[in-house]
């Protein structure tokens, strides 16, 4: 367990230790936040109830298809824009407005124009989580070694070939880091898409039934707690897989050191 990774668990430890601690002198009701010590009973409930699972089953499902979706607009886009001046400077106004809004405001939007609960999951995920790799992959554009280009470039190769055999590779690493961040943004999304354009499963339908049964709040916050730890191993996960393909990058060796 490295360093980094022990502090982490010390720390979650300490809370969880301190929100119990405190709940258990009666400063704070235990019908607005229940004791930490019940939640987590709770959340280890959940992890065998066949109904729950199928609601997380759900939500990953929505994820992994919103998630690929992204993959597949935002990177060939974001090499577009990144190899082509006048395409970014033409779509740089557009993107400078669409990028600050945020993608929970137009749900009620795509509800409307998308009636079918997962369509609309997929539209929002798409449309929030594109900017990150869109943003990285142009980026990473910038920062390729023109003198590697330019020297393929005299021995005759086009422009498709460069930007196959260096322009790509030397991106990967930047296009594979905002796909770690949209991750954990299509996660979001498809939950948030699922408490507020209804649906028959997914987390967050999971927490709207859950909030009309007579211990509503501890099963919301133990849901709530693990669609947290699902983005984590996400989140580890997909930065394992980072530094394992890309470890030659002097980004991931500065992050290692």
């Amino acid at each position: 367990m490295s360093p980094d990774l022990r502090r982490g668990v010390l720390g979650v430890v300490i809370f969880v230790g301190v929100a119990e601690a405190v709940g258990r002198t009666g400063a704070i009701d235990p019908k607005v936040l229940p004791l930490a010590s019940a939640i987590l009973d709770r959340a280890a409930g959940l992890a065998t109830d066949p109904g729950f699972l199928a609601d997380v089953g759900s939500t990953l499902l929505g994820w992994a298809l919103g998630l690929l979706l992204t993959v597949l607009v935002a990177v060939p886009l974001g090499l577009l824009l990144g190899s082509v001046p006048l395409a970014e400077t033409a779509a740089r106004p557009f993107i400078e407005f669409l990028r600050p809004i945020p993608s929970v405001a137009i749900i009620p939007l795509a509800i409307l124009l998308l009636p079918e609960s997962r369509d609309m999951q997929l539209a929002i995920i798409v449309y929030g989580a594109s900017w990150p790799i869109l943003i990285n992959t142009v980026y990473g554009l910038r920062e390729v070694d023109p003198l590697a280009k330019d020297t393929l470039r005299s021995f005759g190769f086009g422009r498709l070939s460069v930007l196959l055999r260096v322009s790509l590779p030397s991106t990967a690493p930047f296009i594979a880091t905002g796909i770690r961040l949209s991750a954990g943004i299509a996660l979001i999304l498809a939950i948030s898409a699922e408490l507020m354009g209804g649906g028959t499963a997914g987390i967050g339908t999971f927490v709207i039934r859950a909030g009309s049964s007579i211990d509503g709040v501890e099963m919301i916050v133990a849901a709530t707690l693990w669609a947290g730890m699902i983005g984590l191993l996400f989140n580890l996960g997909f930065g394992g897989v980072e530094r394992r393909l890309f470890r030659w990058h002097s980004s991931v060796r500065s992050e290692a050191s």
